[in-house]
């Protein structure tokens, strides 16, 4: 298992986000929009509505947790379907489980974040707009003309 993360932490005022993605194998991954996804079928019971809230199509939402389903040994959402009551959609024991491991190592690699970096690293400026541009260099590259003359057809 490895896992790739993008730590900002705090210092001073400067607000802590994490984003990782845990990978079981090179076909196995688990990161926040899944989780996000799954987070969100818990409480709605709908995987339309987990889509709607995350502002995803359905089709994303359908085939993300497809993925998860057949990624694992074991499903982490079941699905019933549509029909005079309405479909629905529901979490497994291993699939709240899953969450809860990835919340609580986010949880920890914030944590962990907060020391992690030295005092002085701290991001440039507020306004990413007042610095100043780098300008862009321009390459000469010989033209078509320069090359071989044009002849007509």
């Amino acid at each position: 298992m490895r896992f790739r993360a993008v730590l900002w932490y705090r210092i001073g005022m400067v607000e802590v986000s994490v984003s990782f993605r845990v990978d079981f194998s090179p076909k196995c991954a688990v990161g926040p929009g899944k989780i996000a996804l799954l987070e969100n079928i818990g409480a709605t019971g709908s995987l339309s509505e987990a889509a709607r809230r995350l502002k995803m199509s359905y089709r994303r939402a359908w085939l993300l947790l497809e993925d998860l389903n057949t990624s694992f040994q074991q499903p982490v959402a079941e699905m019933s379907v549509g029909g005079r009551g309405g479909g629905g959609a529901s979490l497994t024991a291993f699939g709240m489980d899953l969450v809860s491991a990835y919340r609580s190592l986010e949880t920890h690699i914030r944590k962990r974040a907060q020391t992690a970096f030295p005092p002085a690293a701290l991001p440039a400026a507020a306004d990413v707009y007042s610095r100043k541009a780098v300008p862009k260099r321009r390459i000469n590259r010989p033209t078509a003309s320069a090359s071989r003359p044009r002849t007509k057809r």
